[in-house]
């Protein structure tokens, strides 16, 4: 092809388009420093949304936010959060989270946000329960504030949707539920919050069987489906997952019974997370080990079985991983000086083969099929953390630029490291 062919082609947008959706995230990243306007077509809301369907979402992990769960329900004369401890704190583990962290503490926003309850695509949900809430977009560094809920909720758990907004504009939802702790029922009052709409509305879910939401807990939310730990016939506070789909409008809950574990009966953490080939995985772990299990698709059906909450309360429960602390520490003889006690601490997101664990007061990627230990390095004191007390929640931003940080990068070329290690096992490169 001549000279001229070639700078043709490359001047048409749905040739460049075309070409582009063909690269490496990585290399993209660089190719906006091109031009005006390749950075006009790589951050456009139509490019980005059709890169997404082809290579899928990548996540950056800018740091953990630490939540003292002491001071939740706390009564008038109960314990209070020194001065020393911030309400919002965020171990830092990059140079991204360490801007939010600059940003936090600027201005007193701190304050004025509350407590850290949940992120979602980068999006933070803060607040004080139960009446004060707020959406904060660290990008664009701009508060929202949302309406005080209708509806008292001495305890509740919460649920926090965001959609991918390839246009800019943020849409999301943001769910209280109230969690009947003395009884079981058959119904649960909600209030949701639409940024659409900007108001709040009531509803009541039903379900067939008599179940009670775990207080103080944040859904796992997965294709737009909620996740709730639920209690039924006060066995186990982890016996069953509340699955409640708000996109189709119902007001049914389903119950899907947690698999019994055989390290132990006798688990301490229990998480919920996405799977990297689309389904619902589980994960539970005891002094002596963690299991991870998989819902397995319907055999009879194409469709995923984390589509549709019916089709996942009749879902099959298949053990994916088991393995004991103590093998693992054996396998990781440069951590030898650790104490043995670990414990699960979270998926990431659209991943089977990692998990964090923690121990003590140390944060490990786990690659699991290996049992390789990988130490995560934070920013930050975390001599006042009341660790066993404490949830510690990594916080993920989606790598793919929207256009303002695009725009702010390309001045700066300041674009997250690429650099990739090629021992095994393969440890995400952030």
């Amino acid at each position: 092809m001549l000279e001229n062919d070639v700078h043709a082609a490359l001047t048409c947008d749905d040739i460049l388009n075309e070409i582009l959706l063909q690269l490496p995230e990585k290399f993209v990243y660089r190719l906006i420093l091109v031009s005006k306007r390749w950075l006009r077509v790589i951050c456009s809301s139509s490019f980005q949304s059709d890169y997404r369907a082809k290579w899928g979402v990548d996540f950056h992990l800018l740091g953990f936010f630490v939540c003292n769960q002491l001071y939740l329900n706390r009564p008038k004369d109960g314990m209070r959060r020194p001065k020393s401890e911030p309400a919002l704190q965020l171990l830092s583990s990059c140079e991204e989270g360490d801007d939010v962290c600059n940003d936090l503490m600027a201005s007193g926003n701190c304050k004025q946000l509350g407590y850290f309850i949940d992120s979602c695509n980068g999006l933070l949900l803060c607040g004080r329960h139960p009446l004060t809430y707020s959406v904060w977009n660290p990008i664009s560094k701009v508060l929202f504030q949302l309406p005080q809920p209708q509806r008292f909720y001495k305890r509740l758990c919460m649920a926090f949707i965001a959609e991918d907004n390839f246009d800019d504009i943020l849409r999301y939802k943001v769910i209280r539920a109230n969690c009947e702790c003395k009884r079981e029922v058959n119904t649960v009052s909600i209030e949701t919050y639409s940024s659409v709409t900007g108001t709040w509305k009531h509803f009541t879910l039903t379900c067939s069987s008599k179940f009670s939401l775990r207080p103080w807990t944040v859904a796992t939310v997965i294709n737009g489906v909620v996740y709730w730990f639920a209690t039924q016939r006060k066995i186990a506070i982890k016996e069953s997952v509340a699955i409640y789909d708000p996109r189709v409008g119902n007001t049914r809950v389903e119950l899907l019974k947690l698999p019994d574990g055989n390290i132990s009966q006798d688990y301490d953490e229990f998480v919920l997370g996405e799977s990297s080939d689309g389904l619902l995985q589980y994960g539970q772990s005891s002094k002596s080990g963690m299991e991870i299990w998989i819902l397995e698709k319907e055999q009879d059906s194409s469709i995923s079985s984390i589509t549709t909450s019916n089709m996942q309360s009749n879902g099959k429960w298949k053990i994916r991983y088991r393995l004991g602390f103590k093998a693992m520490w054996k396998k990781n003889p440069s951590f030898c000086k650790q104490t043995k006690e670990a414990q699960l601490l979270s998926f990431l997101p659209q991943n089977s083969e990692y998990v964090f664990i923690r121990s003590g007061q140390n944060i490990f990627l786990l690659h699991i099929e290996s049992q390789m230990l990988k130490m995560n390095r934070y920013h930050g004191p975390s001599s006042h953390i009341q660790w066993d007390f404490s949830k510690v929640v990594p916080y993920f931003r989606p790598s793919w630029p929207r256009s303002s940080l695009c725009h702010e990068k390309a001045a700066t070329s300041a674009w997250p490291s690429t650099n990739q290690e090629t021992a095994a096992p393969a440890w995400p490169s952030w």
